[in-house]
């Protein structure tokens, strides 16, 4: 395989392609909704109004505004995006009013608003295929100039000026710490494995396990390739030969369409040994965990990858120096890899200049709970809450009022109303009390107490504490009970005392993340909350 090669397969592809394209959203939101039965009902339709020559039915991943699934979208392949045709909510059924519509006909189908702020004020990287290939046909994805940045990096780059290009475009860590991502490569790069080995590896954390979160989840679904190309040149840069991605057995649907992924990209010699007729060989295989919230903390996630129970260790040695098998481990989330190939073809300055001074780039959200429009969203770093819950998400259904967001997951805080001026960044989260996290935000309304809010996630972080250091098994079975009293209205003043001690030593004397973390939701609710738990207060201090 050459570019020569790559090229002619995207000519190929674009000279199959139709005049009109029927893009039906098969990603596991709407297939959960029946949109396999609408794909095919819309190729039978098309089949029986004899436009088979005219009229492609392309299966496509996420479409974005999942609440108004199965989606479906149709255009002219010399319009813009915009100026397509969004079909919302169909069923079967509609199928053969969507193409008697393609001959001016009319149609009953509920159509969409592709002009809504939630469409137009997005600014897509990661997600810039999603919703327009095939994500299991390798050749739509080489179409979009896929694995061309990978061609140039083995063919014209240096593994330090990859290393270097990342660190100046400034691409942070989307995993939730935002630890800068050329600073980790550089140290895998620079590690020196054992005397017996000069291994090292590559990981892509795709252990999403956030409630509300769907983010990596709908990127492996929709353009699994985009992450395969990332893994590749990161492990080019660092010197690593074999990657892994830790994916949690929930997401079957991704978990297929990277096995296909895998087999395609092998079979034309994109994976495996001397790519591009380069000296780089690399493989990717893929490891299934069974669920465990806390096997996304990377120490505990090799320790799964290596057969063992995923529980964390202290750091250092962090997994850069000695990870997986000992040997240096590059770690990066679902859509850290997804930005790499954007960065690699624009340039490290054009990513650069996009968000604010500190959390460049852009970022994807799963906006949930009590908003209008659910769904995904990629938009600038340093987008108000406010642009993203009440123009993006269009504000509460039924007139309510928004009262607050929560952000970062278990981890994350909840942000009130009177602070959604605030830019969202890595830096102005962290001033709120919360964190950007892997980009979970869920909304809530005025009807939402921020008490049983703060009982649930600590019930989450309970139930998916390893177990392994007393801080976190204990200290958040202690702070269940005490949110329970409260929410029963049978705490006091000293309860309420002895919640935030309880808090404080969780956060400073816990082994990982998930402990550490844990009290977060509860600390940004008594920040900003603190009336709704003391009216629940029985009774003061005697």
């Amino acid at each position: 395989m050459d570019l020569p090669e790559l090229i002619e397969i995207s000519e190929k592809e674009r000279a199959l392609e139709k005049p009109v394209q029927i893009r039906c959203c098969v990603a596991a939101g709407c297939l959960s909704a029946n949109s396999q039965a609408v794909k095919q009902h819309l190729e039978e339709a098309v089949i029986a109004e004899n436009l088979a020559e005219t009229v492609e039915v392309r299966g496509v991943g996420c479409m974005r505004l999942c609440c108004k699934g199965p989606l479906v979208q149709v255009r002219k392949n010399t319009e813009p995006e915009s100026l397509g045709t969004l079909y919302e909510k169909v069923t079967p059924g509609d199928a053969s009013s969507i193409i008697t519509a393609l001959n001016g006909g009319e149609t009953t189908v509920q159509q969409g608003d592709l002009t809504h702020p939630f469409f137009t004020a997005q600014m897509p990287i990661v997600l810039e295929n999603s919703g327009k290939i095939d994500p299991e046909r390798i050749q739509s994805y080489i179409a979009t100039k896929g694995y061309q940045a990978l061609y140039h990096v083995l063919r014209e780059m240096t593994p330090n000026e990859v290393v270097d290009a990342i660190t100046r475009s400034g691409l942070r860590g989307r995993g939730g710490a935002g630890y800068p991502t050329g600073l980790k490569w550089a140290t895998v790069a620079k590690a020196k494995s054992n005397e017996q080995s000069d291994r090292k590896f590559v990981i892509c954390n795709a252990d999403e396990g956030d409630p509300g979160a769907f983010m990596d989840r709908s990127v492996l679904e929709s353009d699994p390739h985009r992450v395969l190309e990332g893994m590749a040149i990161a492990a080019y840069s660092v010197g690593a030969n074999q990657g892994y991605i830790y994916i949690r057995a929930e997401y079957p649907i991704a978990i297929n369409r990277l096995q296909i992924a895998i087999r395609q990209a092998q079979r034309l010699g994109i994976l495996g040994t001397q790519i591009f007729n380069s000296r780089f060989d690399f493989k990717i295989d893929i490891r299934i965990g069974a669920g465990a919230y806390v096997c996304g903390e990377e120490t505990a996630l090799m320790a799964s990858i290596e057969g063992k129970r995923g529980t964390p260790h202290p750091r250092p040695p962090y997994p850069a120096e000695s990870g997986l098998w000992g040997h240096p481990t590059l770690i990066n989330n679902v859509e850290t890899y997804a930005n790499i190939a954007p960065i690699i073809r624009n340039g490290a300055d054009w990513f650069a200049s996009i968000g604010t001074e500190k959390s460049k780039g852009t970022k994807v959200f799963a906006l949930a709970g009590k908003i209008r429009n659910t769904g995904l969203i990629e938009v600038p770093m340093g987008t108000s809450l406010k642009q993203i819950v009440e123009t993006m998400g269009g504000g509460v259904p039924d007139g309510g009022v928004v009262k607050a967001v929560q952000t970062g997951g278990p981890s994350g805080g909840c942000i009130p109303a009177t602070a959604f001026d605030s830019p969202v960044d890595y830096e102005s989260l962290t001033q709120l009390g919360s964190m950007m996290g892997s980009g979970g935000m869920i909304v809530m309304d005025e009807t939402t107490n921020m008490v049983d809010v703060a009982r649930f996630f600590m019930e989450f972080c309970m139930d998916e504490s390893c177990g392994k250091c007393i801080p976190c098994r204990v200290g958040t079975v202690q702070l269940y009970r005490l949110l329970t009293k409260m929410s029963e209205g049978k705490a006091s003043l000293a309860d309420l005392e002895l919640l935030e001690e309880l808090c404080d030593m969780v956060k400073h004397t816990s082994l990982c993340g998930l402990g550490q973390s844990a009290p977060n939701p509860v600390f940004s609710t008594l920040r900003y909350f603190r009336d709704e738990y003391l009216a629940l207060i029985d009774k003061p201090i005697t």
